[in-house]
């Protein structure tokens, strides 16, 4: 009767928030994508039920025994002189649940600093922090509960602000079918210090739904993430346009208009990923991520802009993998992860995911 209950408060639970999407609020660098999986599958996944650490900062209830002991490292060049790291270790306990510990940062480099005049006095850094604190246990059969409660820590310059947020997340897996599906509650939570005295910030709520599926007779993975679920408009309208045209007041002559901003806000919920997987050592990734194209494409030329890619290769004690994710003509993220299996370190072991 208890795990019911958890579910239930977990699926009421967003019907409490308030909506808030990127530009709105502070410490969105936890929308950024931990690893270089994750960042050539679009930017996030939620569903992929397998034994990469990475995957359980997506969704904490991805968290299970197939990580015990294994230790991630992940680091991004991002632009210009912002570099982006973490590092995570997973351990298990039969009894109690699957545990991980783990540190994610973002340093923006140096900047001059200058008074009134603009006289130059020095430099400054800033940067952004998240301790990942996540617990997993299987509640049924087939469906795993986990949380991740993330103390945050950023500091601008002199200026500083704390916060505390947690990502719930219930998934529903089989092994056997290889299919997994899973509901995230991502960053709920608030902002317990402001930069300036009174003045406090949202934090990047966000509700995701998503799938997976490996085909039986095929060497790929399709997965499909909804995100944003709480805001249904994802699209930004000019002021001018909103007077004139709005999905209320339809008539013929916009009919048409009012129609492809209804698909085009759909596609924006939506990130498509696709895995190859031609050998268990080896994976090769692609995506489609329609918000991030449509927000940042250029008008004239949209290019690669909206897609990701990425490979990896699996040994038996380590492995690597490599993500490139385009955001824009003018440039695109590289993202590095390399993992190590301390369980198998001098033995064999086989270790079954649950």
């Amino acid at each position: 009767m208890n795990k019911i209950k958890i579910i239930i408060a977990l699926i009421s639970l967003p019907f409490f928030m308030n909506a808030q999407i990127g530009g709105k609020g502070v410490f969105t660098f936890l929308e950024i994508p931990n690893s270089a999986r994750v960042a050539s599958l679009g930017g996030s996944n939620i569903s992929i039920f397998d034994d990469d650490l990475n995957m359980a900062y997506q969704n904490p209830a991805l968290l299970n025994s197939g990580m015990n002991k294994k230790v991630n490292l992940n680091y991004v060049n991002y632009f210009m002189d912002i570099n982006i790291g973490s590092v995570a270790y997973a351990f298990n306990n039969e009894k109690i649940g699957t545990f991980s510990v783990g540190l994610q940062f973002l340093n923006y480099g140096d900047f001059q600093s200058a008074d009134a005049t603009g006289i130059i006095t020095g430099e400054f850094q800033a940067s952004d922090y998240a301790l990942n604190l996540i617990w997993s246990k299987k509640l049924f059969k087939n469906i795993r509960g986990g949380i991740n409660i993330k103390p945050l820590y950023s500091h601008y310059e002199g200026y500083t602000s704390l916060g505390i947020v947690a990502d719930l997340g219930l998934t529903y897996f089989n092994t056997e079918k290889q299919f997994a599906t899973s509901l995230t509650l991502k960053n709920v939570g608030t902002q317990l210090k402001s930069f300036t005295e009174g003045n406090y910030e949202t934090v990047p709520f966000d509700v995701q739904l998503g799938l997976s599926k490996r085909l039986a007779h095929a060497p790929f993975r399709v997965s499909l993430t909804a995100h944003h679920l709480q805001k249904w408009n994802l699209r930004y309208e000019v002021p001018q346009k909103i007077t004139t045209i709005s999905f209320a007041e339809e008539t013929d002559s916009n009919k048409g208009e009012v129609l492809t901003n209804v698909l085009d806000n759909s596609f924006r919920h939506l990130i498509i990923g696709v895995e190859i997987i031609p050998l268990k050592s080896f994976y090769a990734s692609i995506s489609y991520n329609h918000q991030r194209r449509q927000e940042m494409k250029n008008l004239d030329k949209g290019g690669f802009t909206g897609f990701s890619w990425g490979f990896g290769i699996k040994l038996k004690k380590f492995g690597i993998s490599f993500g490139r994710a385009t955001y824009h003509l003018a440039g695109a993220s590289n993202h590095f992860s390399i993992y190590a299996d301390i369980s198998k370190m001098g033995k064999k072991k086989n270790i079954k995911l649950d």
